[in-house]
């Protein structure tokens, strides 16, 4: 694709960077085939081809209005269009950049302004939400069905994490949401990691990943929580953590592009290099134990829900699939399963009709196979799917973990 960047956008942080990725791209249009947004909404400019073509029209032409922020917005950011594409077109790294250029230009209407800035308010401070969801538990009866479908159906209680006892050490992220809405999965991994010889060492000053500020557009808070995620792990890392456990597949495709995203930081660049590369969904870390010693044979049917974040962002799809048949559980068959559930971070709140939408023909794709559960690997996805009330939704560790305290 040719490009002739305005004056004006050559002024623009990473400018260069967004005509690098402009001119990768062929408009052939493949990536519309696996648009969820453009499968619902049959509008060009709400799929991949169409915003960039958006982002492309502002950096020339300097044209920018209320309906380019509304079509960007609706971008999942599901990157199932890069996993499409056949010229290796990194769009979510080009709708960063125009995003963050356009917020600056458009100003939002003051609902829009208050919900986003409640969201960075209160979702990357997991005490603050954990308090949060707590209040809304209480209130339950009194909250209006919208508001009840966003707390967890049933929280089980974390139980006990086993103590650093192995020579074998990684570091975990916590995450801010998960503490507070299935609090017993970072617990349950930590159990069987312990299993499997892996001891799990605390790292308290560590937060939310930074994911939340950086795609509402808040970008320097999204790195300024990077860069205190790393001094908070690097003490670790120096004593020899082998990887950086990460049990929310959206936390894992963020935290390995640290690298990307302070690479021009003189400070951290070199450690969040480091960082990245240590970085590991955990599946990755599961799968490469003798898992077959562990002794499982269950019979539960389960179906996977596969996040965009471990498929598309992490390359990891079939993975955790993979290590579920190992212990012996029995998947169903699920249609589409490359597609967006409608969580996508904020996108359920910013976006609610159009997520709904998602979540529902997701829901009939999962359940197609009569499972007695569904599993995934990203909370956001997990509270998403199971608030609406149908099969219910774990992440799939704690059945993991559920099924070894059962053959103990």
């Amino acid at each position: 694709m040719q490009t002739n960047l305005s004056d004006a956008a050559r002024q623009l942080p990473h400018a260069m960077e967004a005509e690098r990725i402009l001119r990768t791209c062929v408009h052939c249009g493949f990536c519309n085939a696996t648009c969820p947004t453009y499968q619902e909404l049959g509008d060009e400019l709400d799929g991949p081809r169409g915003r960039i073509y958006l982002i492309k029209q502002f950096l020339e032409q300097d044209q920018v209005s209320e309906k380019t922020q509304e079509h960007l917005d609706r971008c999942l950011t599901c990157r199932n269009c890069e996993t499409t594409c056949p010229s290796g077109v990194e769009y979510h790294k080009l709708l960063d950049i125009g995003r963050a250029a356009i917020e600056a230009r458009v100003p939002r209407p003051l609902g829009q302004r208050l919900l986003r800035g409640g969201l960075r308010a209160l979702v990357p401070h997991p005490a603050l939400f954990r308090t949060l969801v707590n209040t809304g538990e209480a209130l339950r009866p009194l909250l209006p069905q919208a508001l009840q479908a966003k707390l967890p159906r049933a929280v089980p209680a974390p139980g006990v994490r086993p103590q650093p006892r192995h020579e074998r050490r990684v570091l975990m992220l916590e995450g801010c949401v998960q503490p507070g809405l299935s609090p017993n999965t970072n617990a349950a991994a930590a159990r069987v990691l312990d299993r499997l010889g892996i001891s799990v060492t605390p790292a308290s000053r560590a937060g939310c990943c930074g994911a939340v500020d950086y795609h509402l557009n808040a970008q320097e808070q999204g790195l300024a929580d990077a860069r205190r995620n790393i001094d908070a792990w690097w003490p670790a890392i120096e004593a020899g953590a082998e990887a950086i456990v990460q049990t929310a597949s959206g936390c894992g495709a963020f935290v390995k592009e640290y690298a990307y995203l302070l690479r021009d930081d003189p400070k951290y660049a070199g450690k969040a290099q480091r960082v990245s590369e240590l970085a590991r969904d955990l599946v990755e870390v599961i799968r490469a134990e003798p898992l077959e010693k562990l002794g499982l044979h269950c019979d539960q049917r389960l179906a996977f829900h596969c996040p965009c974040t471990l498929q598309h962002a992490q390359k990891l799809g079939g993975a955790v699939e993979d290590v579920l048949r190992r212990l012996g559980f029995h998947l169903t068959a699920v249609p589409d399963g490359h597609l967006c559930c409608g969580s996508a971070g904020t996108y359920s709140l910013t976006q609610p009709e159009l997520s709904r939408r998602l979540r529902d023909n997701r829901l009939d794709a999962l359940e197609s196979g009569h499972p007695d559960m569904i599993v995934t690997a990203n909370i956001g996805c997990q509270t998403h799917l199971d608030g609406a009330g149908r099969t219910p939704v774990r992440h799939w560790i704690e059945l993991v973990d559920q099924a070894l305290e059962k053959g103990a």
